[in-house]
């Protein structure tokens, strides 16, 4: 149903004016550019022009020091049609690729701006096409649609005005087939622009669907799943070919119908003027000139076809980049901007949902003193991570209050809340780049020493400084060099460079060996010194000694405590106390079992 309406909506005159928008601080260049379309255009098409003067004026009256002349003013003209023509490819192209630099940059900045909702919602891969094909068709409409296009409507109306000026009646012959070249062009047009909307819109698809497929290729041959992938991806892939094909198949019809109209003008031309001649009505200079203008004459229309293709691909593409750029941003929050944070985290009757009345959080309600260390523990889905992503602002609430440092969460300015606050997750993401700057995340006010110094703090450095470069050491792309536990030691070290005033740690110390678990707890007792955390944590043990403990359940905090307090009463906590130990102790015994050979 999607694709059908795209294929159904026209020219929009507006997304061309926005588009058009992106030129606009290089006006001068524009300027400099149609200025040099239109000279070009009446230097390249004087040529016939010299032909008729040559044949009536010299090789007739047999005057051969004139007709060389002639050939001289021709070889000029070729010259400057060559440097005029450099000068406009060149001023047609920077002003392209600036233009694709400011819609890149645009889009990107945006894309970081928007909220994580959205993310959640859109495939990367989408995403990803409409930064690639999507900005490739604009970069097609600057360079070689609008200006290309101008170029060859000025070519037209030069050689119109030449044929004009040399006999008005073959003037009028010749623009009589203006109107039907222009409708069937139209035509023939609307109905590939139509296909390639359809096909420009699969293709999103197709590419959204490989880039999962691809990211997921261990989950796929684990599963014997490469049967159904490469079907779900042949689907895709015939679909956007159905397409393009539908799309060939009119633009296929087009040249042979242009070249048939070239060929029958030109017989009109040199029936009706060849009698012209012989009636002596007109020169044998006018009627050769004309033969070679009937030729250029359908060029432009041809390229004409071109240039409205290119400018009609790129309408569809702009339709995406645009439902992408209006997309709402995150809010920048209010204008609270301290120069430290406290720590003091309140929540006071928060409701929450992802989707409308599916409540993640119910009503709750909590404090954290600064400096304080909470700890919250729940069965998976009960709303752990999501009170992480209150914290940090990732999403709005619907009901209630976050108060951070007794001000309003919504009052704090994004950037700066989010300075102040240090994450540590269970699933690292590292960039591709080297040790450095997977800690210090390129910032210019984190010096190399302060990187070691942090590394060293969480016990980084004790495999840092067993890589063969040590901190320039290159990382692969997600860490896929490096363990688990080294990459979880590499966010401890960042978080600790950031020095944040408020750190989270999400499932932080969990798949990992025991050595690295001890070097872990070292950097986490390190980190947390001195400042207030909020932990999410399965293994019990590791929250033991927290201030408070918060279990939370079906979205709502059921009980409140420390370790000792929540054992005694012999709820929720103590009873997932109970299964993680009895858990314990029977991996014990099998491991025992094992090693006795029983």
């Amino acid at each position: 149903m999607e694709e059908e309406e795209l294929g159904k909506r026209g020219f929009d005159p507006r997304l061309m004016a926005r588009l058009l928008g992106y030129l606009r601080p290089y006006w001068n260049w524009v300027l400099l550019t149609f200025a040099l379309i239109f000279v070009a255009s009446t230097v390249r098409q004087a040529g016939p022009y010299l032909t008729k003067i040559a044949v009536d004026d010299y090789i007739v009256p047999g005057d051969p020091e004139g007709l060389g002349n002639i050939i001289l003013i021709f070889l000029g003209l070729l010259v400057l049609q060559f440097l005029i023509g450099y000068g406009q490819s060149w001023a047609t192209s920077m002003v392209g690729q600036w233009a694709m630099r400011d819609v890149r940059q645009q889009l990107f900045a945006h894309l970081q701006r928007l909220p994580l909702r959205f993310f959640d919602r859109t495939p990367l891969g989408r995403l990803m096409a409409r930064n690639t094909s999507d900005v490739d068709a604009l970069n097609e409409l600057f360079t070689d649609g609008v200006v290309s296009l101008c170029s060859d409507i000025f070519t037209i109306a030069t050689i119109l005005a030449y044929i004009f000026y040399m006999d008005v009646e073959l003037g009028l012959v010749t623009a009589s087939v203006l109107p039907i070249v222009f409708l069937a062009t139209l035509w023939l047009q609307n109905r590939t622009f139509q296909a390639f909307r359809v096909a420009r819109t699969r293709f999103a698809r197709f590419s959204a669907s490989l880039q999962e497929s691809i990211s997921g290729m261990e989950v796929v041959q684990l599963f014997n799943c490469e049967e159904r992938s490469a079907r779900r991806f042949d689907e895709g892939n015939d679909s956007y070919l159905d397409a393009r094909m539908q799309s060939t198949l009119y633009h296929s019809m087009y040249f042979p119908f242009m070249e048939l109209s070239a060929s029958l003008l030109l017989a009109l031309v040199l029936w009706y003027g060849g009698g012209q001649v012989l009636r002596s009505q007109i020169e044998w200079g006018v009627l050769v000139a004309m033969l070679q203008y009937v030729p250029r004459f359908f060029m432009p229309i041809r390229d004409i076809a071109e240039r409205y293709a290119t400018v009609q691909v790129a309408m569809a593409s702009s339709e995406r980049i645009f439902e992408l750029l209006d997309t709402p941003p995150e809010p920048l929050g209010g204008d609270y901007r301290p120069e430290q944070m406290r720590g003091e985290i309140e929540f006071r009757d928060v409701w929450f949902a992802y989707e409308e009345e599916e409540w993640v959080l119910r009503g709750v309600s909590f404090r954290a003193a600064p400096g304080q260390s909470i700890a919250l523990v729940g069965t998976t889905g009960a709303g752990k991570s999501t009170v992480i992503n209150l914290v940090c602002r990732f999403y709005e609430i619907q009901r209630g209050a976050i108060l951070v440092d007794g001000v309003d969460i919504r009052e704090w300015d994004v950037e700066t809340l989010r300075r102040r606050v240090g994450i540590v997750q269970q699933d690292v993401f590292l960039f591709a780049g080297d040790v450095e700057n997977n800690i210090g995340l390129r910032q210019p006010d984190i010096s190399t020493a302060r990187i070691e110094q942090a590394a060293h703090s969480v016990n980084a450095d004790r495999f840092i400084d067993r890589l063969p470069d040590r901190f320039t050491h290159e990382v692969n792309e997600r860490g896929s060099s490096l363990s688990a536990g080294q990459r979880q030691l590499l966010a401890f070290a960042r978080a600790l460079a950031f020095d944040p005033d408020l750190l989270i740690l999400d499932e932080a110390t969990s798949s990992v060996d025991t050595e690295t678990e001890t070097w872990i707890q070292e950097a986490v007792s390190r980190l947390m010194h001195a400042r207030t955390s909020i932990v999410i944590a399965h293994r019990l043990s590791t929250i033991r000694s927290a201030d408070k403990i918060l279990v939370i359940h079906h979205g709502e905090i059921r009980e409140e405590g420390t370790h000792d307090e929540l054992l005694k009463t012999g709820g929720i906590y103590s009873r997932l106390h109970e299964l993680q130990y009895i858990g314990e102790e029977g991996g014990s015994v099998d491991t025992q079992r094992t090693s006795n050979g029983t």
